[in-house]
């Protein structure tokens, strides 16, 4: 199975920060942040990775190179100033992932859910499987309700999307490759036709979208960010 980490985004809520450095090189634990990604990956047995960018992304792919420094072979796939958003950034990556379904972790969080679960999850006839977290202080109306491993886009409780799925290629089906889009709807539809699995997860897990909340981690994991 391939991953992708999804790390295109400018980060305005954390300038100044990423008017110099792109948000996914941010120190946290005294490593970049994407590294935690790139860890977690290698040693679930993760080999193929791909990484979008678009804000100061030659500086991402000068800091992490082919990947061999984690045991991976890392891909990139550039996308235009200001990005494409969630789904238009994947459909551009596609042909980087292959045909079979695949991994997607937003790269501006931080999760110790095990990613190794991920090649053994059986999505039948889903097009996707999500992974939902409890609803954090600053999203506290949630994103999906959870019922018998069917992610909704009804009923309550509502959980957050941790911005870590599973995804079928087809799930994307007749989006056009270099335009924005956003993957809510995409799995909105998918829900309505009962083809979104997934799973709430009550692990570590940290949104790091703010100057604060990179401050904090960082306190947690003992490294030495200055914010």
């Amino acid at each position: 199975m391939r991953a992708m980490i999804l790390a295109a985004g400018r980060g305005e809520r954390m300038r100044p920060l990423t008017d110099t450095c792109p948000k996914p090189l941010l120190p946290v634990g005294g490593k970049p942040l994407i590294v935690w990604h790139l860890e977690r990956l290698a040693a679930a047995g993760f080999r193929e990775v791909v990484i979008n960018h678009a804000h100061l992304g030659a500086q991402i792919e000068a800091a992490l190179g082919n990947g061999s420094a984690w045991g991976l072979h890392l891909a990139y796939s550039p996308e235009p100033p200001g990005a494409l958003e969630t789904a238009g950034g994947i459909v551009q990556a596609l042909s980087l992932l292959g045909e079979e379904p695949f991994l997607v972790i937003n790269g501006d969080v931080y999760c110790d859910w095990d990613v190794g679960r991920a090649p053994a999850l059986a999505l039948g006839e889903d097009q996707a499987h999500l992974v939902l977290v409890p609803n954090p202080p600053q999203h506290p109306e949630g994103d999906f309700a959870l019922a018998d491993g069917r992610v909704t886009d009804a009923g309550t409780p509502r959980h957050t999307f941790a911005g870590i799925g599973l995804y079928r290629p087809a799930l994307f089906a007749g989006l056009v490759a270099g335009q924005p889009a956003k993957l809510a709807p995409l799995l909105r539809q998918a829900m309505a036709r009962g083809q979104v699995g997934g799973e709430l997860y009550r692990g570590r897990w940290e949104d790091v979208g703010t100057p604060a909340r990179l401050q904090a981690l960082d306190a947690e994991l003992g490294g030495a960010a200055r914010v």
